[in-house]
């Protein structure tokens, strides 16, 4: 009888005390039922960037793709060149293979049928390679469960395809509502299903977006081995030891601040791919994320963002550092070499043309309007109303409390910001004016009526929930204000609307529970309140 076997796996130090094991300096892993061999593809036997620096089979395959599409990454790629021998010897060889189509020097000598059958065998050769490297899907691949994927998101799948194949990574950064985490989760079924890759993948996410990608993965791709890393330390350590160290996992799901607290372990693992939702978050290269991840050792790596980017010149280099820091690797270089251009051209238009050739390759934005042809337009209609009588004393009351700054009499700086505040009060008098201590009668406070006769946009919008409630239809309803959100809750109770409420008090678990109850097909809960500084973008709502 054998006795228990042990894999032994040190913690890297850290600062970070949560980073640190619950006792010691080791874990004990039981590795009885573990398969060693996929748990030696899954974790790293060197450091890191030991391991990026071997991957040379994966550089030139990428260095001979940019190379042959434009000049503009020559520059970049030559300042390297310059600094690393082997690197120069890589890019001279890709040199030679991107110029065998080149016309040698004119000769009267005719060819001979030897030559020029070499020649034509050569060129058949090279597209034969490429034509056989290059995979191209017609219609939404079978793994992919519960629905189809449109045509527009094929699309987006045979591109991410395409930067697999040619060892880039990209920025995925179609508007909002397109399918951008169905696309993701599709091309990662894709290496798991077609090219036999089945991880690890690590996909970081913000906290209130974990169970959406979690129920994504689960309704599309359901035999993907899918682990979330989150809750207390002792139940992300059980997790640690239990699923990833023993690589019992295809794809791991996490969040920006788990990511800073088991950067130690999270570190160990050879990642096919880093897929970071809101890429917007590692834009500034010394923040302590940005830092982080980058130290982890990954094959390829995927931004998503809705938000279109900025030509901000430092934060484009930074993703695209991130993307390809190997071609990207200096913002000075970057930067300097973008001057040159708007010295030399004097158009800012040019500029901004080039940048856009040198992000070409790596970003794919779509907007609804060009491919979602399917979608009904979006109907937005503005109505104007006027203010009750008690909304009229307290706007007047409002003005002739500060008529100084409205008359602009005080100083320059101190009359902007109360003119500032001047608005604001101004606004939420607009709204209701309940948001104004004293104004509410009472004591004793009740709930009738008069919730609705003050406020001029509770009159109207009293009559649309009546309308739409006997439509059958699913409400939204967004403020900016969360004690507004406080008195449409009384207004629900007194109308017997049952109702869900999201708002940056709202814990993450039950926001999951308010949109479960809110998407469930017979829900009566059909009004949704939401406070839009709360943080709900990325959830799926079904019925709107």
């Amino acid at each position: 009888m054998t006795g228990r076997k042990k894999t032994q796996v040190d913690y890297v130090e850290s600062s970070d005390s949560e980073d640190q094991p619950p006792s010691g300096n080791e874990i004990d892993i039981n590795t009885d039922d573990v398969d060693m061999e996929r748990r030696a593809r899954f974790i790293l036997d060197c450091d890191p960037k030991v391991a990026r620096e071997r991957d040379v089979d994966d550089s030139t395959i990428r260095f001979k793709y940019l190379l042959g599409l434009t000049d503009i990454f020559r520059h970049f790629i030559d300042i390297n060149m310059s600094k690393d021998a082997k690197f120069k010897k890589m890019v001279k060889s890709i040199d030679a293979k991107l110029n065998f189509k080149q016309p040698k020097k004119k000769s009267s000598r005719r060819k001979t049928e030897k030559e020029e059958d070499a020649e034509l065998l050569e060129d058949e050769e090279h597209i034969g390679d490429a034509e056989q490297q290059r995979t191209v899907l017609t219609e939404s691949p079978s793994y992919i469960c519960e629905g189809q994927l449109r045509e527009y998101q094929i699309q987006g799948l045979n591109w991410l395809i395409s930067l697999y194949e040619n060892r880039l990574s990209g920025i995925l950064a179609d508007e909002m509502g397109l399918g951008k985490t169905l696309q993701t989760i599709s091309f990662l079924g894709y290496l798991r299903y077609i090219k036999k890759i089945d991880g690890p993948f690590i996909v970081i996410v913000p906290k209130s977006t974990l169970d959406n990608w979690r129920r994504e993965f689960a309704k599309w791709t359901p035999e993907v081995d899918v682990v979330v890393l989150q809750g207390t330390k002792e139940e992300r350590q059980e997790i640690i030891r239990s699923r990833l160290l023993t690589a019992k996992f295809d794809v791991l799901i996490t969040s920006f601040e788990m990511v800073i607290r088991e950067k130690s372990q999270l570190k160990k693992f050879r990642w096919q791919y880093i897929v970071v939702d809101e890429a917007h978050r590692i834009k500034n290269e010394d923040s302590s994320l940005s830092q982080i991840i980058r130290l982890f050792y990954s094959k390829n790596r995927l931004l998503i963002t809705g938000t279109p980017l900025q030509n901000n010149l430092h934060e484009l280099w930074a993703l695209l550092n991130f993307l390809l820091p190997d071609v990207f690797g200096d913002s000075n270089v970057f930067d300097e070499w973008f001057d040159s251009q708007a010295d030399k051209d004097k158009n800012q238009d040019q500029v901004v043309s080039q940048l856009h050739k040198v992000l070409s390759p790596f970003l794919l934005r779509r907007v609804k309007a060009d491919v979602e042809t399917s979608l009904l337009p979006k109907i937005e209609t503005n109505v104007y109303i006027g203010m009750t009588e008690m909304q009229i004393e307290w706007y007047k009351k409002l003005l002739e409390k500060d008529i100084d700054a409205v008359n602009g009499v005080v100083g320059k700086r101190e009359g902007k910001t109360r003119l500032l505040n001047i608005v604001m009060q101004l606004r939420k008098c607009c709204n209701h004016p309940y948001l104004f201590d004293g104004a509410e009668p009472g004591p004793p406070f009740t709930t009738d009526e008069h919730l609705i006769y003050n406020s001029g946009k509770m009159i109207i919008l009293d009559k649309m929930l009546k309308k739409f409630k006997a439509a059958g239809s699913r409400v939204l309803i967004f403020s900016q204000m969360s004690r507004l959100l406080d008195i449409l809750e009384d207004y629900c109770y007194f109308r017997e609307y049952e109702y869900c409420r999201i708002d940056g008090s709202t814990s993450h678990e039950d926001r999951i529970e308010a949109i479960d109850d809110y998407n469930a097909p017979d829900s009566k809960k059909i009004y949704l309140l939401v406070d839009n500084k709360s943080g709900w973008f990325g959830y799926q709502f079904n019925y709107c």
